[in-house]
């Protein structure tokens, strides 16, 4: 619906409603804006930004309707912790009564019958929804070039990719369409593309969220994340989602669920000091750091990051953290090892999308036989059916054990020598990708270099550690990148409070 814009208090900027949401919530309280009036300015902006294809579908009316309802309940003191938080969720996590398409014409048109259990936490805690976001189909992609419903833009520079799968989440929050956005993280789906965009990402530990509701890619590796501009509301939505389920028997049952209340208020953090020279200072509480040298003598990384990279890890040790060097042989097997294992689990779950009882069926179809063929054929992407079929392969008889097991042999190896590393030290360091956002195109015409873009994230998914980008980076060709903290399992609170640290230390240094 057409938004009015006199109706649009002029407190309501882009760099205001950035803030975090504790210091927006200050600001709702004391009627400096309303949550009407928040969600009329999203409205707006996503009209003007229409171009960059974050979104799919837009809640407006239905969003207004929320954000009415909840300035009353502001106003009587009963709103719940999300209250005022805009939120823009994937197009592959479920939506009572709304549109799940997984950015695939295979799902063209399907209505969720249920809330994700994620979904249906934020909304307790009165989170606004206002709309589904564009992504990789299934999420199988590193630029979000792979939508049936196309490309997703960069906002900082419209011909560059905002990344993938989750490039319609980041793209959203970071040109100011909503205040926050939901992700999926399979391979560093979350954190990719938070590094290409200049925002946060955070992928917690296997089964902090509960999968219920979130359209299935490999789901051994799927987590939903968060897309934030603060480590603060990053850490306030993972509080909201996180806990057991009775419809994901993979959810944890950890109870140490304490995230948000952990980190201080931005007003009154006292995480950090001043110098004497005025410089932000990381706090006297010293975290033992570990950096894995195979990641910075990569040939593919660039100079740039790993320079800031580098004069990050050095700036950490001049105030007095424990910095040391780690190997981890098994860097050159990652990428290979998470190809194998996600499309053979691809290959099973996409399995269902039959063209029978929901989705895409073709009107050609002429038989069974045919109605298979022809359904999942046109319903399916190219690189989704590339997926597939390399699945469906590895899992054939006589090429199983070959490469399927041999892949799960490595991801044992891999999780073991990452706990042995957590073992001695609070955290590693390392950069989230190995180069910014790269232009349209450019590597879509060879798969190989494409999945290669994910050699940093994939250890985090398939190790099952919590990890978060920061934006703490920015190229001289004007583009951000981010650097990631990996922490042990279920060790999210730890890595919460050092991320922001992090962040108000080293920005701007």
């Amino acid at each position: 619906m057409p938004v009015n814009s006199n109706n649009i208090t002029p407190h309501l900027t882009l760099d205001f409603i950035r803030q975090p949401l504790s210091l927006l919530q200050r600001e709702l309280a004391v009627g400096n804006f309303t949550c009407k009036q928040a969600v009329e300015f999203f409205l707006k902006r996503i009209e003007e930004q229409k171009h960059l294809n974050a979104f799919l579908e837009v809640f407006a009316d239905e969003a207004l309707e929320k954000a009415t309802a909840l300035d009353k309940k502001i106003k009587s003191g009963n709103a719940g912790k999300l209250h005022g938080l805009v939120v823009g969720i994937k197009d592959n996590i479920c939506y009572k009564g709304h549109k799940a398409s997984a950015a695939s014409k295979i799902l063209k048109n399907f209505t969720s019958l249920y809330n994700a259990t994620a979904v249906e936490r934020i909304l307790a805690e009165d989170a606004i929804i206002i709309g589904r976001l564009n992504c990789d189909e299934f999420g199988m992609g590193s630029s979000n070039e792979n939508s049936a419903y196309g490309a997703v833009l960069n906002y900082l520079d419209n011909t560059k990719v905002a990344g993938g799968s989750s490039g319609g989440s980041a793209a959203a929050v970071q040109a100011g369409l909503c205040h926050a956005a939901l992700g999926s993280d399979t391979g560093g789906s979350v954190r990719m593309p938070a590094s290409f965009c200049g925002i946060v990402g955070m992928k917690p530990t296997y089964g902090r969220i509960s999968r219920h509701g979130l359209i299935a890619y490999a789901s051994s590796f799927d987590q939903i994340g968060t897309l934030t501009n603060s480590v603060e509301d990053a850490a306030l939505l993972l509080e909201v989602m996180a806990g057991a389920d009775n419809y994901d028997s993979t959810a944890s049952k950890n109870e140490n669920l304490s995230f948000y209340s952990a980190i201080p208020l931005v007003s009154d953090s006292p995480l950090l000091w001043r110098g004497g020279g005025g410089e932000a200072s990381i706090s006297e509480k010293k975290y033992s750091i570990a950096f894995i040298k195979q990641t910075l003598e990569h040939p593919g990384l660039d100079p740039e990051i790993k320079s800031r990279t580098e004069s990050i890890l050095d700036r950490l040790k001049q105030e007095g953290y424990e910095i040391a060097e780690v190997e981890l042989p098994l860097l050159e097997y990652i990428v290979p090892a998470y190809y194998i294992m996600t499309t053979a689990e691809a290959s099973s779950n996409l399995s269902r999308y039959d063209g029978v009882r929901y989705g895409h069926r073709s009107a050609l179809a002429t038989d069974v036989e045919s109605l298979y063929k022809k359904s999942r054929s046109e319903g399916f992407g190219k690189e989704v059916q590339r997926r597939i079929m390399l699945g469906t392969f590895v899992l054939s008889a006589g090429y199983q054990d070959a490469y399927y097991t041999q892949a799960q042999r490595v991801r044992r190896m891999l999780k073991e020598a990452t706990e042995t590393i957590f073992s001695r030290y609070d955290f590693i360091l390392l950069p989230t990708t190995p180069c910014t956002a790269f232009t349209l195109g450019e590597k879509t015409k060879n798969p190989v270099e494409m999945y290669l873009a994910d050699i940093y994230t994939v250890q985090a998914n398939l190790a099952g550690i919590p990890s978060i980008s920061l934006p703490l980076g920015k190229h001289t060709n004007g583009m951000p990148f981010g650097v990631q903290v990996m922490a042990g399992r279920f060790e999210e609170q730890k890595m919460m409070g050092f991320a922001r640290e992090l962040t108000q230390g080293m920005t701007g240094w």
